[in-house]
């Protein structure tokens, strides 16, 4: 037992370590606050400023996986302590910005535990509804994505009459509809109009289909973090998804200048 211990004090109290001075001490983020005093509640609260899509489910999820140990309460409640929260920004934000799986960001903190990298916590930035971007979350109507991607309104009703760009049921679109405007725009530069690119909208949802199959299973367990753990597989393989054609358009490209 502890001096600390004995004399009554939290168990959260730090001990003196016998590392030598140069090198890092204790898992990563170093210099923050490791009391465990705050709930799933805070914890969500502080995060859904930058990340509004994070949920419970998504905290035990990355507990389960050992990317946070949150201090368990005699009564079996998790609390968490600012250093944890920034351990879990830091997930989101390589989810988020590098597409990275779990399992390289789980290498990553290693590396940062061991002190072998270092990376200064990040302050939190506004972001959208879904957590990806980083300004208020636009919602366009046709006129208002025309303008904002800059191209006639023509070309986005023929978009949508082609069947390329959907909105919801109200007709009011995603935050990915202005990439897709400007990318058909820059397309069309070349002579192809919205009839061709339909074989887009057809590829993308055969590729959704085969994610859809590899984590209906997934979806369907009963664990508390089954669905978070589906939202993340679903995005891991959406994004190898999107290499594995970025790279078989680049080989067929590259086949024509054999």
């Amino acid at each position: 037992m502890t001096q600390a211990a004995a004399n009554g004090a939290p168990r959260w109290a730090p001990e003196v370590s016998s590392a030598p001075a140069d090198l890092p001490s204790g898992p990563w983020p170093r210099g923050l606050s490791r009391r465990a005093s705050m709930r799933i509640s805070d914890v969500l609260a502080a995060l859904q400023v930058e990340f509004p899509a994070v949920t419970t489910s998504k905290l035990r999820f990355w507990e389960e996986q050992g990317l946070v140990t949150p201090v368990r309460t005699a009564a079996g409640y998790r609390q968490y302590s600012p250093a944890d929260v920034e351990r879990l920004r830091y997930v989101l934000r390589m989810q988020r910005d590098r597409y990275l799986p779990l399992k390289v960001i789980a290498e990553r903190l290693a590396a940062l535990d061991a002190g072998e990298e270092d990376e200064p916590p990040a302050r939190a930035r506004l972001a959208t509804s879904d957590g990806v971007r980083t300004t208020s979350a636009p919602r366009w109507t046709t006129d208002a994505l025309a303008q904002e991607a800059g191209v006639p309104v023509g070309l986005v009703a023929d978009l949508v009459a082609a069947g390329v760009l959907r909105s919801n049921a109200r007709g009011v679109f995603d935050v990915y509809a202005r990439d897709v405007v400007q990318a058909a725009a820059r397309l069309a530069e070349h002579g192809l109009d919205a009839r061709h690119l339909r074989a887009f909208r057809s590829a993308a949802d055969r590729q959704l289909d085969l994610v859809e199959q590899v984590v209906a299973p997934v979806r369907g367990q009963r664990s508390v973090s089954s669905r978070a753990r589906a939202g993340t597989l679903a995005a891991e393989l959406g994004e190898l998804c999107t290499q594995l054609h970025t790279a078989l358009v680049r080989a067929a490209i590259a086949d024509l200048d054999a």
